[in-house]
């Protein structure tokens, strides 16, 4: 019985898998395709993303849901939806991009006969983390253990480094700024100016929609135009969706996509090349 609901949930998920793969155009990263279901899934609740459990073997810490997705995009590949060259990158087949998601079936496409009703967590090895992801997990967890105001301070910078001319007296110092913790401009190449607010927050919690609006009134004394809301966590599907009502959208960066600018932009961080060895060396034969 839990094998077959396992499997209902599984064939939920691939069904999922490939909304997203459809709508945002064919090629994506297992990250991507996560990020978007956590985000604008109708059938998957964002807290099954988010779940965090603890081993009790290990006693490590883990996300379920990053199994059964892993389970679900290997049963894609194997059955010709998605294609994939480093099992990193997937891209729709010819079959995935004509699938009617209407009518599509994992389980009877896969498992008809109970194939892989026996599978475990330790069958599939595409969630090790990878040297990319241990350094993102060292740098969020030094984010988090920063003071309130160096993590400003490390936002306001960021910024600095995407583009950002920020005004020197607002948001430096614990004082009646409005709620801001950064003001500034943002000139295009067409040399338009845009007076854009910051807001930094150092949580462990998801950012609820009454602080993007709190944000979004802090941005009216100000006058500012654009607004961006940094956090080393993440933010609801609800709040994702009150930033970009109205005609002021405020940009969300979450943990992860700080990690990306901080890659980009190098900040603070020095790039290491290193090697992955070919099946040569690990063949048995």
């Amino acid at each position: 019985m839990a094998g077959n609901r396992r499997l209902e949930l599984e064939n939920k998920i691939a069904h999922e898998v490939l909304r997203a793969m459809q709508a945002l155009g064919g090629k994506l990263t297992r990250k991507e395709i996560k990020r978007e279901i956590r985000d604008h899934s109708a059938i998957i609740p964002e807290e099954m993303v988010d779940e965090v459990k603890k081993s009790k073997k290990t006693g490590s810490l883990y996300h379920p849901f990053d199994y059964l997705c892993n389970f679900a995009i290997k049963d894609l590949i194997a059955s010709e939806y998605i294609t994939t060259e480093d099992n990193r990158s997937l891209e729709l087949s010819e079959k995935g991009r004509m699938v009617d998601l209407n009518t599509f079936d994992l389980i009877k496409t896969i498992h008809s006969g109970g194939d892989g009703v026996q599978k475990t967590a330790s069958e599939d090895k595409d969630t090790e983390e990878t040297e990319e992801e241990l350094w993102r997990s060292e740098l969020l967890t030094a984010l988090s253990k920063m003071p309130p105001k160096k993590f400003e301070l490390f936002s306001r910078g960021l910024l600095t480094h995407m583009g950002v001319d920020l005004d020197d007296s607002i948001g430096v110092q614990y004082i009646a700024d409005g709620g801001l913790d950064g003001f500034g401009y943002i000139t295009s190449d067409d040399f338009r100016t845009t007076r854009v607010a910051l807001q930094a927050k150092r949580w462990e919690g998801k950012v609820s929609a009454p602080e993007i609006d709190k944000f979004r009134g802090a941005m009216d004394k100000y006058n500012a135009e654009y607004g961006i809301f940094i956090t080393t966590s993440d933010f609801t599907r609800t709040a994702i969706t009150t930033a970009r009502e109205g005609t002021r959208v405020i940009t969300l960066i979450n943990g992860d996509q700080i990690c990306d600018l901080v890659a980009k932009y190098h900040y603070y961080v020095e790039p290491v090349m290193t090697y992955k060895l070919g099946d040569f060396y690990t063949e048995d034969e």
